[in-house]
């Protein structure tokens, strides 16, 4: 689309995306523009506070009218054309109003990124270029640049209001203090609460430091399911029959309070249930974890609280 004259921006996070500038070399000859989020320069000592902090935000914006935001990555990993076994993950298509708030979160990031304003000032002075959907919908962002931690605070607000039920999907489970006291609260309350997780997931560090958590969940009558057919990587929240929470942001402290996120809060019966009826077709792969016998002491319930002291920076 470049070469076509379209004006192409692609931001990567440095430590996220493995690929050189030659291998966008034929994307930057067409006209396009690349730039990375925190890049790491060896030697810059002051650099290094930065870092632990990137940017998990994933945005698609075409031409100010159709937006894509959710989960998934541009990587291999993801791509069933190409792997049977293919990351399970969950994407939205936008359009409306809502899509002008992705095109200036992405241009914000882009000028933090270069340095460059042209392109923020002239999204800012846009107007929409849609009219506003049925669905009322709330872009919510977070990262270190604001101690407000918003979709922290979703998650756990719309938690603690849930009447019914509380179901979650989400491939790093490792909440804070609050966001553990919501669900057991809502599970001991006599709600359908239930969280979905990877079996195993791509790192094993946070699969021993979730599971650290299940006998307190499971305790206050929390139902946990483990998807087993592939790498479950969707973060979503269904609350009742009308709220819906769907992004980047995991359940954990990374997502919640160091990286840089995204995600999209819907008060709509029909999203949220589709959402319903998405997330119980994935029960059918995920066998429910069920209170048993004490696991052994040195090869589970050791590693699993080790795991869990590194739970602020996982």
């Amino acid at each position: 689309r470049a070469q076509a004259g379209v004006r192409v921006r692609l931001l990567m996070d440095f430590v996220g995306s493995g690929a050189s500038r030659r291998f966008f070399a034929p994307l930057i000859e067409a006209g396009g523009e690349i730039a990375w989020f925190h890049p790491m320069r060896f030697g810059r000592i002051w650099q290094r506070p930065w870092t632990n902090l990137r940017t998990h935000r994933k945005i698609v914006v075409i031409d100010g009218r159709i937006g894509y935001t959710g989960g998934m990555n541009v990587t291999d990993e993801q791509d069933e054309r190409l792997r049977a076994d293919a990351y399970r993950d969950l994407h939205m298509r936008m359009t409306g109003k809502s899509v002008r708030v992705l095109q200036l979160v992405f241009a914000e990031d882009w000028a933090y990124a270069t340095g460059r304003r042209d392109f923020l000032a002239e999204v800012e002075q846009q107007t929409p270029r849609a009219d506003a959907g049925p669905v009322r919908t709330q872009i919510l962002t977070s990262g270190p640049d604001s101690s407000w931690e918003a979709i922290h605070r979703a998650h756990v607000g719309a938690i603690h209001a849930a009447r019914e039920r509380v179901w979650m999907t989400t491939p790093y489970f490792v909440p804070g203090e609050a966001a553990m006291m919501a669900l057991t609260s809502a599970a001991l309350a006599g709600l359908d609460v239930r969280l979905l997780v990877p079996r195993v997931s791509d790192s094993w560090l946070v699969t021993l430091a979730a599971r650290s958590y299940f006998g307190q969940l499971l305790v206050a009558g929390v139902k946990i399911y483990e998807y087993r057919s592939r790498m479950l990587h969707s973060k979503s929240l269904l609350v009742d029959d009308t709220i819906a929470l769907i992004g980047s942001a995991n359940f954990d402290h990374r997502s919640f309070r160091l990286n840089f996120e995204l995600s999209v809060l819907f008060d709509d019966a029909d999203i949220a249930a589709r959402l319903a009826r998405l997330i119980e077709s994935e029960f059918a792969h995920a066998p429910r974890v069920h209170r048993g016998r004490p696991r052994p002491l040195l090869s589970a319930r050791l590693p699993e609280a080790l795991a869990r002291l590194c739970s602020p920076l996982l």
